[in-house]
């Protein structure tokens, strides 16, 4: 089975280049995110809580390796003692073999042990995809609220604008004043916007890398008990 390290690297590798970006523009991302800091680090802190799910969701992995690695060995009663997570349908399985020291496995369990697995696998990533979709969310908000904010801002300066004053150079200082708040709900809506669609494709590619290492623990996995259960039907019919 493939080692999750390599992806946890390009995962890292990834990160430090965003971070490195990040740095680079700072002025212009620190003008944004103070343009409407109350959604903005919303938005930043479910980002945040992603990554930590998406590296969990990596992490996980060590111990299931470990516990089929030790089982391989042929020490089969320490592989019990700790129950692993995602191959616990697996492991209760092999409860009853595993106690015996022989390993065996039907055609009909292995098609249910692999589909209990891969559903397990789904949950997690379901989780993953819900923070990239509240990500967007969060920044289609507060692009509406700006939005709205702006709307209302315009309002208002043309009802407070008197065209009846003589002096012109008043009415445009007037309504040079009052434009400044729209601007300001302007700015509000395209940094969330900005920060929320950025989140997104960040967790994104988080989320595919997760997923491949998933994918290839699986597949490993996959032919690693497809080949077992071959051989106990092969033996199973040479019997009969």
């Amino acid at each position: 089975m493939s080692n999750p390290k390599h992806t946890l690297f390009w995962m890292t590798l990834f990160l430090a280049v965003v971070g490195v970006v990040c740095a680079l523009i700072y002025k212009p991302l620190q003008t944004a995110f103070m343009a409407n800091w109350v959604f903005n680090l919303l938005i930043l802190c479910v980002l945040l809580i992603g990554i930590a799910i998406t590296y969990r969701q990596v992490f996980v992995l060590f111990p299931e390796l470990r516990w089929v690695a030790q089982f391989r060995t042929g020490n089969a009663g320490l592989s019990v003692l700790q129950e692993p997570r995602l191959l616990k349908p697996l492991a209760r399985q092999l409860d009853d073999d595993s106690k015996r020291d022989r390993f065996s496995l039907s055609t009909m369990s292995l098609r249910t042990v692999l589909d209990a697995i891969h559903s397990r696998m789904d949950e997690q990533r379901e989780i993953t995809r819900y923070f990239i979709s509240l990500l967007i969310f969060l920044g289609l908000l507060g692009t509406f609220w700006g939005l709205l904010g702006t709307i209302n801002s315009v309002g208002e300066v043309i009802v407070n604008l008197d065209m009846g004053q003589e002096d012109f150079g008043e009415v445009f200082a007037g309504l040079q004043s009052g434009l400044l708040k729209p601007l300001e709900g302007m700015g509000t809506a395209f940094s969330s916007s900005l920060l929320g669609l950025g989140g997104s494709l960040v967790l994104g590619f988080l989320d595919i890398q997760a997923g491949h290492a998933q994918n290839r623990f699986y597949d490993g996995l996959e032919e690693w008990l497809t080949g077992v259960t071959n051989l106990v039907d092969r033996v199973d019919d040479a019997q009969h």
